[in-house]
C-alpha cells in the first residue's frame, strides 16, 4: 500500500471521528434535499386540534395555546408569565430561531468567541473540543445556511423557587457544508447538496431578574 493511500485512509478516519463527535453535540443531518422555494414559518395544528386551557383569570392565553397543548408544559409557560407578565412565547421561539442559526453557523465556522455569551459553559466547552479537535487534525468545515423549516417547543420547566425557566425546542434547519482536509481537498459533503439538519436544544434563564437573555444549557437530537 503506498504512501498516498495510506495518507487519504487516515484522513477519511478523521473525518468519520469528526462527524460522530459532532452528532454528540448537535443533531443529525440526513438526505438531500432540492432548493425549493421559501421556507415557511413554525408549522401549526389546526385551532380545532387545540384544547382550550385557562391560565389567566376570564379566558385562555392564546399565545401559549397556539404553541403547546394542555398540560405540564402549559402550566409551566403560565408561571413564567405570573413572574414575567411581558413574556411572549411566541418572541422566544421567533428569537430561539434567530439563535439557533447564530449559533449553528458560529460553531459550524469554529467562532465560538461571539456566541459565547448566548451558551452554557458545559455547551461551550463541547463545542469547543469539537473546533480544537478539527485544528489539531487540520480539517476545516464550510457551511451555508439554508434556512429553518420547523421550529417546535417540545417541553417547558419552571422552578418558582430558584426562577429558572427552561424551554426545549426542536429545530429541523437546512444547510450545506463539506469537510476539507489540510490540502483544502473535500472529505466529506458536497457544497450544492442541501442537508436536512435535525436539533433538540434547551434553553434556560432566570425570569423576573432583568436579564433578557436565554442561554443554550443542552443539545441533543
Amino acid at each position: 500500500m503506498n504512501l498516498a493511500v495510506i495518507q487519504l485512509l487516515v484522513l477519511a478516519g478523521v473525518a468519520i471521528f469528526l462527524i460522530l463527535r459532532l452528532r454528540s453535540v448537535l443533531g443529525t443531518r440526513e438526505g438531500f434535499e432540492k432548493p425549493q422555494a421559501p421556507l415557511p414559518g413554525p408549522s401549526r395544528s389546526t385551532e380545532s386540534s387545540r384544547r382550550d386551557f385557562e391560565v389567566i383569570e376570564g379566558g385562555v392565553d392564546r399565545d401559549i395555546a397556539d404553541h403547546v397543548d394542555e398540560g405540564e408544559a402549559a402550566d409551566a409557560l403560565a408561571r413564567m408569565k405570573t413572574v414575567e407578565p411581558g413574556f411572549s412565547v411566541g418572541e422566544f421561539l421567533h428569537g430561539a430561531r434567530g439563535a439557533y442559526e447564530m449559533i449553528l453557523m458560529a460553531f459550524e465556522r469554529g467562532d465560538l468567541e461571539s456566541v459565547a455569551p448566548f451558551l452554557d459553559d458545559d455547551v461551550l466547552e463541547s463545542f469547543a473540543d469539537v473546533v480544537k479537535m478539527r485544528a489539531e487534525n487540520g480539517v476545516t468545515v464550510e457551511a451555508s445556511f439554508i434556512g429553518v423549516r420547523e421550529t417546535t417547543l417540545k417541553r417547558a420547566s419552571f422552578d418558582p423557587a430558584v426562577g429558572e425557566a427552561e424551554i426545549t425546542v426542536r429545530f429541523v434547519g437546512e444547510i450545506t457544508s463539506v469537510v476539507r482536509d489540510a490540502a483544502g481537498d473535500i472529505v466529506e459533503g458536497d457544497p450544492n447538496a442541501v442537508k436536512r439538519q435535525r436539533d433538540v436544544w434547551t434553553f434556560a434563564r432566570q425570569m423576573g431578574t432583568g436579564d433578557p437573555n436565554w442561554k443554550l444549557v443542552a443539545t441533543g437530537e
